[in-house]
């Protein structure tokens, strides 16, 4: 396997500390538009490993998907692995697809809004741009393994689990994340700083949440696509106990794409995503959206073009930047209820939790972006060993979850070292 990795930020870096451990690959591209940047991720993970010389680094505009599938083929990539903001996934969807390669995201083509009209019908989704070319990436046999993230893609794995091996009918597949942690700045006080993308957080968390049920699809005569709706940000609060000593937590729904994946291959009467955003981060996001600094569309300023969105991104310390000031751990899984195996009601909460000080210890990474860039380097090792494969566009929900899971979970060096939790509640 050859891989172009586009991204050397907080998640690009963690995933490259994380491959270079494993034996799976022949070549792994470092490329970002900073070359500066990319040039520190491989020379840094190469470090982690005696005679290490498997990654180089290289410059790329990820705005072009005709750069994009140059420097793949100039690299003979196999596979190309996204690892940059949502809003660029299109154009490296496109070089990956024109250059031959298969390809892998951890969030998928954004959704456009429009809301005066019925979602189903006239809204772009997430990852509609993506989905409707599912025939294309068949005809040229090449995969595309959209949202395998954290969340999106081990939630999706987990749910897919309890799809095959705890449930014979599933009432609700319930995404739930969240997290006690905590910053703090030099002179000790918690301060305010995003664990991943200010950018990605405004873009999911302002845009309407969606929800998916399956009455709604069948009352439209199986149009799974009815199935689909949106509410209002920050709806139906609820408090969510996560483990480990997180404890409990308020969540809301947020837009996201376990939403619109998950209808697509399992089989659930409802399918929900809510986040533990916190009051604090609430109030701002609702504050940014009141001042119009949610924008993405450029204002001129003195003369220059500026994104506000873009500016309130650049002003908040860089994610990749704030593992050492910060303290706690983050829980990402799935809370599935319905009917098990044994015909008896069931509640089952499948999870994996992620220590800062461990992740920090061991890689040099904050919790929040270890835990992200450790699921598409393990999806990766299962493509290149062909435990997993397929032609097409795909949601981790179409490939068995067991040997995911196991791989994840098994003790180094024959795995990544991290388990991950179930509770029925």
């Amino acid at each position: 396997m050859r891989i172009l990795m586009i991204g050397a930020g907080g998640v690009g870096d963690a995933a490259a500390r994380i491959a270079v451990e494993r034996d799976f690959f022949e070549l792994l591209v470092v490329a970002d538009y900073d070359l500066s940047r990319a040039q520190r991720t491989v020379a840094e993970a190469s470090a982690r490993r005696a005679g290490e010389n498997r990654l180089v680094a290289a410059r790329v505009d990820a705005s072009d998907d005709g750069a994009v599938a140059a420097l793949a083929r100039e690299h003979g990539a196999t596979h190309v692995f996204n690892a940059v903001d949502p809003r660029f996934v299109m154009p490296i969807f496109r070089g990956a697809l024109a250059a031959g390669a298969d390809y892998l995201d951890m969030a998928m083509s954004l959704s456009q809004r429009h809301p005066q009209e019925p979602y189903a019908k006239a809204h772009v989704k997430l990852g509609d741009e993506q989905l409707a070319t599912a025939g294309e990436w068949e005809s040229a046999g090449q995969l595309a393994l959209l949202g395998m993230g954290v969340e999106p893609g081990l939630s999706d794995v987990f749910a897919r689990y309890a799809s095959d091996h705890l449930f014979s009918r599933i009432e609700e597949l319930g995404t739930r994340d969240g997290a006690n942690l905590a910053v703090y700045d030099e002179d000790g006080n918690e301060t305010f700083a995003p664990g991943f993308s200010m950018w990605t957080i405004i873009e999911e968390c302002l845009n309407p949440p969606v929800v998916w049920e399956r009455a709604r699809a069948e009352a439209a005569g199986g149009d799974l696509e009815a199935g689909f709706f949106t509410l209002p940000a920050f709806s139906e609060p609820e408090v969510f106990d996560f483990p480990e000593g997180i404890g409990p937590v308020e969540c809301v729904h947020v837009e996201h794409e376990e939403v619109l994946l998950m209808p697509r291959w399992l089989d659930a009467e409802r399918v929900t995503f809510k986040y533990g955003l916190g009051e604090e981060l609430i109030t701002i996001l609702r504050t940014l959206h009141t001042l119009g600094l949610d924008r993405t569309d450029p204002v001129r300023v003195k003369g220059v073009d500026v994104s506000p969105r873009d500016v309130v991104a650049a002003v908040l310390p860089d994610p990749a930047t704030i593992g050492p000031r910060m303290r706690g751990r983050t829980c990402a899984g799935v809370l599935v209820t319905g009917t098990g195996k044994d015909g008896q009601p069931r509640r089952t909460y499948l999870y994996h939790v992620s220590d800062n000080e461990e992740t920090m210890r061991e890689y040099g990474a904050q919790c929040v972006v270890w835990q992200t860039a450790v699921n598409p380097v393990v999806a990766l090792e299962l493509l290149a060993t062909g435990v997993w494969s397929g032609t097409g566009v795909k949601g981790p929900e179409a490939f068995d979850a067991q040997p995911f899971l196991d791989l994840l979970a098994r003790p180094k060096p024959e795995g990544y070292g991290s388990p991950w939790g179930m509770e029925d509640r």
